[in-house]
């Protein structure tokens, strides 16, 4: 029988007519928590001196509002269609092949669209010479979806109409008949954007068009041009090689255009044996460096003299340690033959011409089928510069260029303004838009039609995969307009063209739905629409390219691109400005690289703070009159001492959000565009600069986590020596630490069903970073901002540890340990192997949670927010998470990135989670996580689990290949694979029987579902 006696707690309670009461039982709380005040305010969180337990209360009392904030999908209102497309079904993503092509990056891709949106860049794996599908590759989906995009064209600073422009345009060419006017272009290798270029240059004879690579191989074009009669660059097959000597190319990084890890990658596994051997001769240290066997620290103006001394000339006159080096790869050349390959990136047709003449007839390189993707001339270049800042050229049309923040000299940028005619297409209000009299905008490659030749014999067509978002217009659709053909549309023109030149029969749909095509056909290159033929090419004796100077009284300078940033025409992508560099694993930058003797003996210094964030000293950098002023410095292990590095691509203001406008500007140094300068200075200033620097420690101290060998003990030793299990005591004896015995656990059959596993091969690995955009664009990651990576605390769900040895090698790492006795010793000498080397060796290894078996995060969650599946996935569940971070506590390998803040629809975090038009990009299959959860790696088991139901309604057993998560599929070097482990036709099942499979912290006992192979160094002497 219920009760009816009556509860209160207090006396007013008895009151009926009580407003305090009637207040009271509407509202449990009589004034609320101020939670969206405290929790989405950083500056009042850090100075809070909020409880533990307070705070927990307070996240406690705001999971439901943030569990609804998650569930939210990224478009708050929709409209439902009238009339669906046929090719559009909810929940279905859509593949369409197209090419990447802007003037610094060339790609064939796949482009994965969700109802009518692009959201991932992949892998066109039909395409065999597809270019380097890296990690700006992978962001370039983002940027189309950049707020700060220019959505019309302008006339005198005003929005104006397409028909204004047009207009103004012709106006403009009329008055300025017989007066010269340039064409300033990016290499297009579109041929036929060069055929309407022709046409144009026809129909206005005073128009001459100029090439420009705001990042030259200007030397390299010259010097095969000079040899083999067609202005490209060779092309390399770097799996052909048994030994590679490169002086000064980072060809794993963007060395004439990138793209050659993946080749390089198949030789550097050991099979049967084997595997190439790599000799780096440079002055920053780089990937290429990074990766290689031998790597020998040489300044710029010594990288000529051992090339000569490569080639055939003499050590004479080298250092006693480069002399030694350059003797040993000269004799592993000797040995290789036909399959010894010399390279270089010094800015000398001289020195390109020695690297042709050895290279010719070799394995290796393809001079027959050159790559087109570079075209400019640093002589036409540095006459339209001197001949704008003269008045000689009266008119200025750039296309994909913005010259007036990257040529080097600043009387450009004035000069430019006092143009008759300035017209410039862009996509962004660069500089150059910012300062222009007329303005076309253009859609991005994602909005647009075209043909890219990226080497010869091999075709691409370039398709849009979404409506322009704004009104653009295509450049060849103005040359189509501006040449009388206004009824003619650009796609009817290029499909007749490709019909007419390259298809030979194949059906214009099929190339279209394949993205590439062969084809023998010869046909009008960028080359051939520019008056090169009036100019002399620069020769292998008249050396007037070798810009750069070895004053003795100054530092030797070299230029390069991160990365992450490349040339800086996709600065304002948050994904890629976050992006750790490789090397320095330092964000949201450009600094100077040092070498530790050069700081010492200028005062200049790297410290931590107790917040664990990396400071340094500023500097001026000073050359032939130029000073960039304040320059953060980063001392750099294996940096050649005398010399210093500045990456290109930061600086940039105009058309940027003031987040993304980070570091110096490089490209006022770029004297002559050579990236090597003489007679630079360094003067310490005052002031200290804030790095957002994720990697703190230098070595691995030698802890286990990098297991490495030679090639001659893999080859000799049993895996035992050199790969061995841990073992723990039980009952006094020494046991595996894979024993059941060991195992506290009690087991689940695995058998069962598919179990997913993922395998990272260190040789193949050479630390790029495309994975790492991939998983951001899969999984919808989100931005922090420098600020926060400061704090550590990113949220990468992957991240690439970069480490180095503290002795030579990681094998007299090794030694050093275990000759360490008593603690006095460890303690002191352990200390001594945090400091990197002078020239250490590197090691990259790739780290995501490890989705263990035995997963000590799983034991301590309180609320059962992590938990495995049965396919073995480490699963989060977002709603139930309190964000107690005992998990993250628990994880050996700090894999588990805690939600600080609420990053989506935040000012604060004003990045592309911050707008609509950003959001577009977030993919509709992964939850957008909110404050106080804790996130990591799922193993992208939303494609596990699409993979699954698409072969379960077919009606068969899933094919091995069409598992994938982000990172496998991004990755070039198959350094990443992943797979069902108990599909014994598998190919991660045949990896995780290899002689070098490891797991990671093996003798913790966590079984996990990632497996390592160990690094092998080629070390042997020939």
């Amino acid at each position: 029988m219920a009760s009816n006696k009556k509860y209160w707690k207090s006396v007013e309670e008895l009151n009926e007519n009580s407003s305090i009461m009637e207040t009271l039982q509407q509202n449990e709380f009589a004034q609320p928590i101020p939670t969206d005040d405290f929790l989405g305010n950083k500056e009042n969180l850090s100075a809070s001196s909020t409880t533990r337990r307070d705070f927990l209360k307070y996240v406690g009392f705001s999971t439901a509002a943030a569990s609804l904030a998650a569930c939210e999908g990224p478009v708050i209102k929709s409209i439902p269609y009238v009339v669906a497309p046929d090719e559009i079904v909810p929940g279905v993503a859509n593949y369409y092949a197209t090419t990447m092509a802007d003037g610094f990056d060339f790609a064939n891709v796949l482009v994965k669209t969700r109802e009518g949106r692009p959201i991932k860049i992949e892998r066109n794996d039909l395409a065999k010479n597809g270019g380097a599908v890296n990690a700006r590759v992978h962001a370039s989906v983002l940027s189309m979806y950049d707020k700060n995009r220019l959505q019309n064209p302008k006339v005198d600073g005003a929005d104006a109409s397409w028909e204004e422009l047009d207009a103004a345009v012709a106006q403009k060419m009329n008055e300025m008949s017989g007066q010269d006017i340039v064409l300033l272009t990016q290499t297009f290798a579109s041929p036929s954007t060069s055929k309407l270029i022709q046409e144009f240059t026809t129909r206005y004879p005073n128009v001459r068009h100029v090439i420009y690579d705001s990042v030259s191989s200007s030397e390299a074009l010259d010097a095969f041009q000079n040899k083999y009669g067609t202005r490209g660059l060779a092309d390399y097959d770097f799996s052909k090689a048994e030994v590679i000597v490169s002086v000064g190319a980072d060809f794993i990084g963007d060395w004439q255009g990138g793209g050659y890890e993946a080749g390089y990658a198949k030789g550097r596994i050991p099979k049967n044996g084997k595997m190439s051997k790599h000799f780096q001769f440079e002055a920053n240290m780089t990937l290429s460096g990074a990766n290689a066997d031998v790597r020998v620290p040489v300044t710029p103006s010594q990288q000529l003299q051992v090339l000569k001394a490569l080639t055939g000339g003499s050590t004479s006159g080298l250092p006693e340690n480069v002399a030694a080096a350059v003797t040993k790869a000269k004799a592993q050349l000797q040995k290789a033959g036909g399959n010894g390959v010399v390279i270089t990136g010094i800015p000398s047709v001289e020195a390109q011409t020695m690297a042709l003449n050895y290279n010719d007839g070799k394995s290796v390189m393809d001079a027959a089928k050159p790559r087109m993707t570079a075209m400019g001339n640093t002589r036409e270049v540095k006459r339209v510069m001197d001949g704008v800042i003269s008045g000689a050229v009266k008119g200025l049309i750039t296309v994909g260029v913005d010259p007036v923040y990257s040529f080097p000299n600043a009387e450009f940028a004035e000069a430019y303004k006092n143009l008759n005619m300035s017209l410039a297409f862009a996509m962004n209000p660069d500089a150059t838009a910012s300062a222009a009299k007329l303005v076309a905008a253009v859609p991005h490659y994602l909005e647009s039609w075209g043909d890219v030749q990226l080497k010869k014999g091999t075709f691409s067509v370039m398709q849009p995969t979404i409506k322009p978002l704004f009104d653009t217009r295509q450049f060849q659709q103005c040359l189509l307009n501006w040449t009388g053909r206004n009824n003619v549309n650009y796609y009817d023109y290029l499909k007749e063209y490709m019909e007419g030149t390259v298809l030979n029969g194949t059906s214009w749909n099929q190339v279209v739905h394949d993205g590439v095509v062969e084809s023998d056909a010869t046909l009008t290159g960028d080359a051939e629409t520019t008056a090169a033929n009036e100019f002399e090419l620069e020769s292998s004796t008249s050396n007037g390219a070798m810009a750069f100077n070895s004053q003795s009284n100054g530092m030797e300078l070299t230029l390069y691109t991160k990365t992450g940033l490349g040339d800086g025409r996709q600065a304002n992508n948050p994904w890629l400005q976050e992006l750790p560099d490789p090397i320095t694993r330092t964000s949201w930058d450009n600094y100077v690289t040092i070498s530790k003797s050069d700081a010492d003996a200028m005062g200049l210094e790297n410290y931590n703070v107790a917040d664990g964030g990396l400071n340094g000293d500023y500097v001026n950098i000073s050359m032939n009159g130029v000073t960039i002023e304040k320059v953060p410095v980063l001392i750099q292990p294996g940096q050649a001492k005398g010399s210093i590095g500045l990456a290109l691509g930061y600086g940039r203001e105009e058309g940027l959000q003031k987040e993304m406008q980070t570091g110096v500007n490089g490209f006022r140094l770029y004297n002559n565009f050579s990236a090597v300068q003489g007679g630079v200075t360094l003067e310490k200033v005052s002031g200290v600069h804030e790095f957002a620097c994720v990697q703190l420690h230098n070595t691995m101290m030698g802890r286990d986590i990098i297991k490495e060998t030679t090639l001659e003990i893999f080859n000799t030793k049993n895996k035992h020596d050199w790969n061995p299990v841990p073992e723990v005591s039980k009952d006094h004896q020494e046991i595996p630490v894979t024993s059941p015995d060991a195992d506290l656990w009690d087991e689940f059959d695995r058998s069962v069903g598919h179990h997913f596993n993922l395998s990272i091969d260190l040789n193949a690995c050479t630390g790029c970073g495309a994975c790492v955009i991939a998983c951001h664009a899969e999984n919808n990651v989100p931005v922090v901002g420098k600020e926060e990576m400061r704090r550590s605390r990113d949220m990468h769900w992957l991240r690439i540890d970069r480490y180095y040895s503290s002795e030579e090698s990681f094998a007299g790492d090794n030694e050093k340990k275990e000759n360490i006795s008593g603690l006095g010793s460890s303690l002191s000498e352990y200390g001594e192997m945090e400091n990197p080397s002078a020239n250490p060796q590197v090691a990259f290894q790739p780290v995501m949670c490890q989705h263990c078996n035995h997963a000590p995060c799983e034991t301590v969650c309180p609320v059962a927010a992590t938990s495995h599946g049965r396919q073995g996935q480490n699963h989060m569940a977002y709603n139930r998470c309190v964000g107690t971070r005992y998990c993250a506590n628990n994880c050996p390998y700090k894999v588990r990135r805690f939600n600080w803040f609420l990053y989506a629809e935040n000012d604060e975090f004003d990045f592309h989670m911050n707008n609509d038009l950003g959001r577009m990009v977030l993919n509709p299959d992964v939850v957008v996580r909110s404050r106080g959860v804790m996130e990591k790696c799922s193993m992208c088991i939303q494609m596990t689990q699409k993979s699954i139901l698409d072969a379960k309604r077919a009606g068969k057993p899933v094919e091995d290949a069409k598992f994938q998560t982000a990172c496998s599929a991004a990755c070039e070097t198959g350094a990443i694979v992943f797979g069902d482990i108990n599909d014994t036709e598998s190919e991660v099942h045949e990896l995780k029987q290899s002689d070098r499979m490891y797991h990671l912290l093996e003798a913790v006992g966590t079984e996990p579902n990632v497996f390592y192979h160990a690094k092998v160094r080629n070390t042997n002497e020939a």
